[in-house]
């Protein structure tokens, strides 16, 4: 997982709406605070320039900015790619885990703080859900 870090940086321009949706753009943040995107009622996510990103389904599915499906979370918070196979898994305290149990990294559900699996501030990702969070982790389709 070699674009991991890049791929956290960008932050929480993540994936699948599992739990309730808002009617406000939820606004992504890099680790010095500064913005780095929104996601939109509607699931699509836009970068700092409004260049759309990607789109995160109702159903779980996520998909690239050309509408392809990359991956889905399942309603138990394990993560798939787009043939099925298993990526990893998001714990109720908010871990991030690989398909081998490996820490990614961790989301403060309280502060909305993304760190990697050293501590190290990635981003934050206040009032976003962990699935969406997480997700990103997995996916390299913010570019």
């Amino acid at each position: 997982m070699k674009t991991l870090v890049r791929n956290i940086i960008i932050l929480a321009l993540m994936v699948v709406t599992l739990g309730p949706t808002t009617a406000v753009a939820q606004t992504l943040r890099d680790a010095n605070y500064n913005y780095a995107g929104k996601i939109a009622p509607n699931g699509t996510v836009r970068d700092s320039e409004y260049a759309t990103l990607g789109f995160f389904n109702n159903d779980g599915t996520i998909a690239n900015a050309k509408g392809k499906t990359v991956g889905r979370i399942d309603t138990k918070m394990q993560i798939f790619d787009n043939r099925g196979t298993r990526l990893g898994y998001i714990n109720a305290d908010g871990t991030v885990c690989d398909g081998e149990s490996k820490l990614l990294g961790k989301i403060d559900i309280k502060s909305g703080k993304v760190a990697d699996n050293k501590g190290n501030v990635l981003g934050y990702a206040n009032g976003i859900s962990i699935q969406r969070v997480a997700s990103y982790f997995f996916f390299d389709f913010f570019k």
